[in-house]
Parts: C-alpha cells; sequence; structure tokens
C-alpha cells in the first residue's frame, strides 16, 4: 500500500510534494508513494484579492486529509491559518529554502532605479508596506496566479516589476530571471517562507513515525516563534506582517514588523530556543503597543 501525499497541481506545489516524497524515500528505501492532486479554492479564483481568502490553497487539501482520501498533506508553510484544523498535525518540517523576497523586473533595474511611478505587482500587504517605506512613489498593483503566469504577465508588460518569493523561484529553477534579493531586514519575510509543512492525522502513529524521520528541529524552532508572533496579532492574511527567526546555537533572534496603516514599526526579541512560542508572543505584543493596536 502506498503513502498517498496530497497536494495542489501547480509546478511548485508538486515541486515541493516530489521534494518531500524524494525525503522519504531516503529516510524509508522501499517506501511506495503516491502523489495525489487536489484542486483548492485559490486554484479555482484566480481574480480575488488573496488577503481575502483564508487557508485557499490549504483546506481542500486539508478535509481531504481529514476524510481519509490521502495521508499526508504538503503545503507552504505560510499558506496556513494560524488557527489548526481539528485532527490533524504539523508531524514534519523538512526544510527550509532561502527566505527572502526577490524583485523580478522587465528592464533589469533594482528598485531605486526603476523610473517614477514603476508598475509593481504583489499581493501582499506585507510587501507592499516595506515596497512603499522604500519607494513612496512606486505604483503597486495586485498580481494573481502561480510562478508561471506572474513572469508572463510581467513579459507581457502589464507590470514594470514583481516580487516574488525567491523560495519558489528557486525551487522552479527560475533563479536567474531574478534581478534583486532584498535582504531579510530591507523586506522582512513572512512568517514561514521558504518553509514546506508536512501535515498528517494526529491518530495516524505509523505515518507520524515515518514523517519524524525528515524533521528539522531547528527550522521548526524557527517557525513556531514566528508562527506564535502572527498568532498572537491574530489580525487575518489581510494584515501586513512579518516575522523571521535566526539560529545561533541555543539562542533564537526573533525580527519582527508591523505596518498598520502603512505605518513601519519594528524589533526584535533575542532567548532561548526552546523558548521560541514564548518569544513570538512576546515580541507581538511589543509591537502591538508600539503601533498603538492595543
Amino acid at each position: 500500500m502506498a503513502l498517498r501525499i496530497g497536494t495542489r497541481a501547480s509546478k511548485l506545489a508538486l515541486a515541493q510534494a516530489n521534494f518531500v516524497a524524494g525525503r522519504l524515500r531516503e529516510a524509508h528505501p522501499g517506501l511506495e508513494i503516491e502523489l495525489v492532486e487536489i484542486t483548492t479554492a485559490g486554484d479555482r479564483d484566480q481574480s480575488s484579492p488573496l488577503s481575502e481568502g483564508v487557508g485557499w490553497f490549504t483546506t481542500a487539501i486539508q478535509q481531504a486529509l481529514q476524510a481519509g482520501d490521502v495521508d499526508v498533506a504538503v503545503h507552504s508553510f505560510k499558506d496556513l491559518p494560524t488557527k489548526r484544523p481539528e485532527g490533524l498535525v504539523i508531524a514534519a518540517v523538512p526544510v527550509r529554502e532561502d527566505p527572502r523576497d526577490a524583485l523580478v523586473s522587465r528592464s533589469g533595474k533594482e528598485l531605486l532605479a526603476l523610473p517614477k511611478g514603476a508598475v509593481v505587482g504583489t499581493s501582499s500587504p506585507r510587501r507592499e508596506a516595506q515596497l512603499r517605506g522604500i519607494r513612496p512613489d512606486l505604483d503597486i498593483r495586485p498580481i494573481r496566479g502561480n510562478v508561471d503566469t506572474r513572469l508572463r504577465k510581467l513579459d507581457d508588460g502589464e507590470y514594470d516589476a514583481i516580487v516574488l518569493a525567491l523560495a519558489g523561484l528557486k525551487r522552479l529553477g527560475l533563479e536567474g530571471r531574478v534581478t534583486q534579493v532584498f535582504g531579510l531586514y530591507d523586506i522582512v519575510p513572512a512568517p514561514a517562507q521558504g518553509v514546506i509543512a508536512v501535515e498528517c492525522r494526529g491518530a495516524d502513529e505509523e505515518t507520524r513515525r515515518l514523517l519524524a524521520a525528515i524533521d528539522d528541529p531547528e527550522i521548526r524552532q524557527s517557525v513556531t516563534a514566528e508562527r506564535a508572533f502572527l498568532a498572537e496579532i491574530d489580525a487575518g492574511c489581510s494584515f501586513p506582517a512579518a516575522a523571521f527567526a535566526e539560529h545561533f546555537g541555543t539562542t533564537l533572534k526573533l525580527h519582527g514588523l508591523l505596518a498598520p496603516d502603512g505605518n513601519i514599526v519594528r524589533s526584535k526579541i533575542t532567548g532561548p530556543a526552546d523558548a521560541a512560542g514564548a518569544l513570538g508572543r512576546e515580541l507581538a505584543r511589543e509591537l502591538m503597543a508600539r503601533a498603538g493596536m492595543r
């Protein structure tokens, strides 16, 4: 009997699912694996703003997992809502690709060299707030679709530049399209950006055992801090928030940013890595107080 992995059918989602399958085969030689493609609400609706859809790219896969139609679900961790569904667990966090954001421009110019009023595409409130902090003159417009679709819209002249997660471009072998990679503190990433989440049913002990072999405890601690930061804010996916955690031995440094009404506040906190969740919540409370949110 094969282990059934549920995934979206996009090139990026399949690349991530195949990566997980490869890691599992390395850890468990002879393990049979089947990929099951699932269409999500975000795949069906290509026009509504992404900020309006909670769990658009994950809920249908999680429902298939809960129903027993698949044994494992593979997600981009940043797509997962912070509120966890009944009976499911994140059994493995196997990898973090480069978490930075990247600019792809038609002219080959970096952000500061783009002409005044250049049209830049992003559907991320987090990216938009930070881009406006660097270049208030930009004409920032929403953009939807998978990576190939967004690049095609750029090439067709709908935008002068677009901003994408570098992780996705690298996983698709498209890093050659990158014009500029933003520093982690120039544009702070989304919580869990570049991380793959591998989910299964909490009661499925055999699958949890198989997945435990590909879990990375250090990445899990980083993501725990970043996601705790996001959960404490509890402002919805349309709220511009960013967080990134760095490991220094047993110490974790968490950088956070909020931009209510476009006004950016940022700070950082350092503490024991095994207190990752508490660090995330504390930093969130600090920034919310400074932003007048509490």
